[in-house]
Order: C-alpha cells, then structure tokens, then sequence
C-alpha cells in the first residue's frame, strides 16, 4: 500500500487527459506530471487517494524517445503549457488517444476517430493572450501567467504560444504603471487598479486591441498611460478599459469604456470580414480554426438549398463562412456584444439570408421549434461543458439530418454524442484537431446523420 511520501521506481505507461503522464505501482495508477511514455522515473508520492495517488518525478533514470528539452524556461512553473516536454508528434498521439478513449471506451460508441490534424505553426499561434498582473516581494507590477493551480503569478517575458509583440506590449505596460505608480491589483487585499492586461490581435489585418481590466473606469494617470502605449505601439488601433470589481475568478466584467478607436479590431476568417469586441467569441488560432471550419464545411457536402441552424454562434464566423453554400442561415448567441457584431458582420457582406438571435441556446432552440423552424444542417460549437440536455432535445425534436459539432472539450463532446446516438444518430467520423499544441487541449470536428 503506496503512503505518502514513499519513492519507487516504475515506468510511464500513457497520458491522462489533463496532461499528467500515468503509471502503475502494485495495481495503483499513479498521475505524475512533466513525464513522458516510456520514462522510467524514480517517483515520490505526494498525495494518496482511494483507488490512485499522485507523484512527483525526483528523477529519470531511462528517459523516453519521445522527451525533448523545453523551449520555455518557465514551462514547469507556469499553468499554461503541459506538453513542452514531448515532441510534437508524440503529443499528437497523445491527443488521439485522449478522444479514442472518451468515444470508444467510455461512451461506448462505434466511430472512426481518425489521426489528429497538425496544427501548421506550433508556435506563436494565439491570437489572444490574458496576462494576470501582480506584486513582487518588493510591491511592483508584475504580468505573467497563473502557477498551477493557484492565482500566483509566474513572470513571463516571453510567452512562446503568443506572437511577440503581444508579449512586449504587457511587459511595457507594467514597466509604466510602476513608473506612473499605477497599482496593481491585489487579490487577498482587494485593492488596487489594473487586474489583467488582455490582448486580441486580429491576424489578416494586424489590429491589436488593448484591454486593460481594471477595479474602476477613471484612475490616474489613465490617459498619459494609453498615450504612452499607443505611440510606442503604433498596431494598437483600440484601447478599452473593462471594468470588474468583483472578487471574482472570472476575468472580464460586463461594461466596456473606449479610450482609443471604436472599440472593435477587424479580421478576415474564412473569407469573413468579421469584427471583435471584448466580449466577442472568437477562435484563439486563427489559421487553425480556417482549417478546423473547412473540415466542418466539407464533411456537411452543403448542396445550396439547406436551412442551416449555428448554435453558441459567437460573432457569426463559422455560419456565415457557409452563408453562400445554403439557403438561410440563423445564428444563436447569448453574447449581446458577439451577436451584434455577428449581424455587422452579416451586413458587410451584403447577406440577407442570415439572422441571428439573442439568447441562451435551449431557449433559443425551443423557440424556434415553436415556429416550426426545422433545419437542414446544425453546426454546434459549444463551450467547454458542451450541451445542455434541452438543447439536444430541441435539436433532436427538429429531426435535423445533418449534425457537425466542433467541440473544444472531447469528453463532453462524447456525453453529447452518446446522448444523440441514443436518439437516433449515428456518429459517422470524429477529426481530432490540433488547435492548441503545447497544451492538453484538442479540437474535435464530428459529423452526425440521423
């Protein structure tokens, strides 16, 4: 019986899906983190629960073939990145067999799950980056990234998931707060201004938007600071301040005050011109989501005359890249913001076969049903907890032929499809999309028929 504190010797036999490599020890699974299959490692036990423990790698006497060094410093420390330690092509078969293990073993459905998809640039691929700001030991600014599990921030200079400038941007913006003595927020004193520095870059168009959340709207030194960034940063071509004084974990609040431009950046996607506000859902790898959407498109074989259904729509990307394959398109968002800039987006492109809704997407989806609207196509892009049973029963109500669903969470995306399949559809493929390379994180597209 493993206890806490015990060593042992014994190899990494697979991958949870939170990134942990897995071993055995006298029929105990054993989660060990920043460990690679294959690696046989001298392990301390750090936590022991009923039925698995957690440990902690002292060291590796055998490494794995597939182990490399990290490209980042911090990769260890910081919460953001679980695979710096593997090479690309072993952290794509880990992500095949996190989905292959969801769909085949636990919802027990009978699929092809096919190879997971490269992302083309593993690197410098977010288009958007939330830095957490904070105090050193010595009281100055600090901007970086969350340890693990905790709300400590870990200094990052550079951010090799983010482009550069994204990463210059934050590190200039808390160098002038501390010579502008603009505070810092403190999470166990609750005091101070400036909480995250959240950045979006609009990838076609190079548009940088700046969004600084903050206890308050007004505080000084406000405008000399976005001046300041603005000149040295000529990309910047919108500053907001959202304001979110609530002992919260989430991180945007709900108003928005423009300092600089209107508020909005510009991008393309998919041949979309599309605009993005704080609020707007909008995929962080750009590049990757044209993919990701093109897979979705052609798996449909949209044929022109189909009424297409896009729920949890967002600012309207993935619908309205397939406006002209079908005869109308509605969009349903709970967003405010994400739906009007979807119905810009629409008007920009001269559409008229396009409508889309405000609200939650059961709610949504029960009314339309109420107005006999019975689609062709679905396209559902969920968030990470996926459908709500009363969105699955709308949809499976409206005897819609055609499913694709692009899921950024592959367990609850085979809750979903077993509950489908359990109503009628079948699961014919699952790709498996690499979005988000470094991290536990994978895309899936998967295509249903009824």
């Amino acid at each position: 019986m493993l206890k806490k504190n015990d060593i042992i010797t014994t190899e990494i036999i697979d991958y949870s899906s939170d990134g942990n490599g897995v071993a055995k020890y006298n029929n105990m699974v054993i989660f060990v983190p920043f460990t690679a299959v294959g690696d046989l490692c001298e392990i301390k036990i750090v936590k022991v629960l009923s039925g698995y423990s957690f440990g902690r790698c002292e060291k590796i006497i055998t490494a794995s073939s597939d182990r490399v060094t990290p490209a980042c410093p911090i990769s260890r420390t910081c919460g953001g990145c679980d695979f710096q330690h593997i090479s690309y092509e072993a952290e794509k078969k880990a992500k095949h067999n996190f989905v292959k293990s969801v769909f085949e073993r636990i919802a027990k459905l009978d699929c092809e799950i096919r190879p997971t998809m490269s992302c083309d640039e593993p690197a410098r691929y977010r288009n958007k980056a939330q830095f957490p700001v904070g105090c050193d030991e010595k009281g100055k600014a600090v901007t970086g990234f969350y340890a693990q599990r905790s709300h400590r921030v870990i200094p990052c200079e550079d951010c090799l998931l983010q482009p550069v400038e994204l990463n210059e941007i934050a590190q200039r913006t808390v160098q002038l707060m501390n010579e502008m003595k603009i505070k810092a927020y403190d999470e166990e004193k609750r005091s101070g201004v400036i909480r995250h520095i959240y950045l979006r870059k609009a990838w076609v168009t190079g548009q940088i938007m700046l969004c600084l959340v903050c206890t308050k709207s007004d505080f000084k030194n406000k405008d000399q600071l976005c001046v300041a960034l603005k000149s040295e940063f000529p990309d910047i071509s919108t500053i907001v301040i959202n304001v979110n004084n609530k002992n919260t974990n989430v991180i945007l609040g709900d108003k928005n005050y423009t300092i600089l431009g209107d508020g909005k950046i510009k991008d393309t996607l998919c041949g979309v011109e599309v605009e993005i506000s704080p609020h707007s859902f909008y995929q962080v790898n750009h590049d990757g989501a044209e993919q990701l959407y093109t897979i979705a498109k052609d798996a449909l074989e949209l044929k022109g005359d189909e009424i297409l259904l896009d729920m949890y729509c967002g600012a309207g990307s993935i619908g309205l890249s397939m406006a002209d394959k079908v005869k109308s398109l509605v969009g349903v968002e709970i967003i405010p913001q994400a739906v009007e800039n979807a119905r810009i987006n629409a008007r920009k492109m001269g559409l008229n076969n396009a409508r889309f809704i405000c609200a939650d997407a059961k709610d949504a989806a029960k009314m339309l049903l109420e107005e006999n609207f019975l689609p062709d196509v679905v396209v559902v892009d969920p968030p990470r907890k996926g459908c709500d049973e009363d969105t699955l029963n709308a949809i499976i109500s409206m005897n819609v032929p055609k499913i694709a669903m692009i899921s950024c969470n592959h367990a609850t995306a085979a809750r979903d499809c077993k509950y489908l399949s359990e109503h009628g559809y079948k699961v014919h493929f699952v790709q498996p999309y690499d979005m988000f390379p470094r991290t536990k994180h994978v895309e899936c597209v998967i295509l249903l028929t009824k």
